[in-house]
């Protein structure tokens, strides 16, 4: 039994190993939530959370009158919910070899993959971040493209330190070939040689498949102009009504589609004539639309449809996001990103802050006999062997748990080129 219970430690320190070395976006992002999951014994089940404070914002005064503002901080649910896991079969002569043998024909190629699904979950989230520039469809090809998205991150305030790039490949290597002609020395090797663009402007870049490809709904480029159906105006909605729940939603109706049945996805990204994007520090108008993520999907037999977005378009207040010199945008014309239908590569910049993984130790299951459990780095696996006596084989599976989330999709932007 000691030695049975030794191997499964050892496969399961080798896998923690080997998973934390190559998850890549889960080292990008914010990891600190961990510590809010109180220390169970006995590990966590899927569906546990907790709520996370968002930042609260203020208005400066005028003039030596004191005027207290009340702190509205808002809450986000942080869930761990996400159960994967591989398995493996081994014949006892196969469980004699040494672990290191075991682990780079079997457990190796398996943990690959399964840290390639928990980055792609990360990535998954751009989904809820409305900003996107560059044109869709267009290759990143230059530094000028690359440095739409810091730039864009810095008119919204986010700090320069921490800032993140993910490329497609072919995005990536668009970018690759104009620095490698650059007279600076270190970036024009690195790029060179190793296919490595490290710091540019300020942001760290990296190429990944991962990076995920949304598809724009069938209507986002409607020639009919879609439009506000109904009032929206300053008391519409305000920071109190959606400061606790997750995507910060709200929800209107569009209308004056050309089709009959009009379709949006997850993830399709708009701006309203007329409604500007603000500093989110002074709160002055920025020279460019707000924009907006569809967050549900949205269709209808008609050429009208509820669509619910985010962030809510707050009008005032110190949670004030958008600047208007409307007083009703009813009918104001909505523009979508992207062409209907059409596939485009979600490219982002990001602030390390902007998204946040959840790790934790998986529960030990009553009746499980020789369970191990190991955290590396953050990184918690849990392994349990399962003998078939009459083949004479040992299972081992191996299961992770966690949850991802959009912690502050401000600090972050989708990346395209420009033709």
């Amino acid at each position: 039994m000691a030695n049975d219970l030794k191997k499964v430690d050892l496969i399961a320190a080798e896998a923690v190993m080997i998973l934390e070395n190559n998850l890549v976006m889960a080292k990008k992002v914010h990891r600190g939530y961990e510590d809010e999951f109180e220390k169970s014994v006995n590990g966590y089940e899927p569906g546990e959370s907790v709520s996370i404070r968002r930042p609260a914002d203020f208005t400066v005064r005028s003039g030596a009158v004191a005027s207290s503002q009340d702190v509205k901080e808002g809450k986000l649910p942080f869930t761990v919910n996400i159960q994967e896991g591989v398995d493996f079969e081994f014949t006892s002569k196969e469980l004699t070899l040494d672990i290191k043998d075991i682990s780079d024909r079997v457990m190796k190629p398996a943990l690959i993959q399964l840290a390639n699904s928990v980055d792609r979950k990360i990535m998954d989230l751009y989904k809820y971040v409305p900003n996107w520039v560059g044109t869709p469809g267009q290759m990143v090809n230059s530094f000028t493209d690359f440095y739409k998205a810091p730039e864009r991150l810095d008119e919204y305030g986010v700090p320069n330190e921490m800032r993140c790039g993910v490329l497609s490949p072919a995005d990536h290597a668009a970018l690759l070939g104009p620095q490698t002609a650059l007279y600076i020395n270190d970036a024009a090797k690195g790029a060179y040689r190793s296919g490595k663009l490290g710091p540019l402007g300020g942001v760290e870049t990296y190429m990944s498949q991962n990076v995920p490809t949304h598809t724009c709904g069938a209507d986002t480029d409607d020639a009919g102009g879609a439009a506000v159906d109904g009032a929206w105006t300053a008391s519409t909605i305000a920071y109190d009504d959606v400061k606790d729940l997750e995507r910060t939603p709200q929800t209107l109706t569009f209308d004056s589609f050309a089709t009959a049945a009009p379709a949006l996805n997850p993830g399709d990204v708009f701006t309203v004539a007329g409604l500007y994007a603000v500093n989110p520090v002074t709160k002055a108008r920025l020279p460019f639309l707000k924009q907006f993520t569809v967050i549900s999907t949205a269709n209808a037999a008609t050429n009208q449809v509820d669509v619910t977005f985010s962030p809510a378009a707050i009008w005032t207040g110190a949670h004030k996001n958008v600047d208007t010199d409307a007083s009703d945008l009813d009918n104001a014309v909505v523009t979508f990103m992207g062409t209907g239908g059409e596939n485009y590569r979600q490219n982002m910049v990001f602030h390390k802050n902007a998204f946040g993984l959840v790790m934790v130790p998986m529960v030990s299951p009553p009746g499980a006999v020789d369970v191990a459990r190991k955290t590396h780095k953050g990184v918690s696996v849990r392994v349990i062997p399962v003998y078939d006596g009459t083949n004479d084989k040992s299972m081992y599976r191996l299961d992770i748990l966690y949850g991802v989330q959009a912690i502050d999709p401000r600090l972050a932007t989708r990346l395209s080129g420009t033709p």
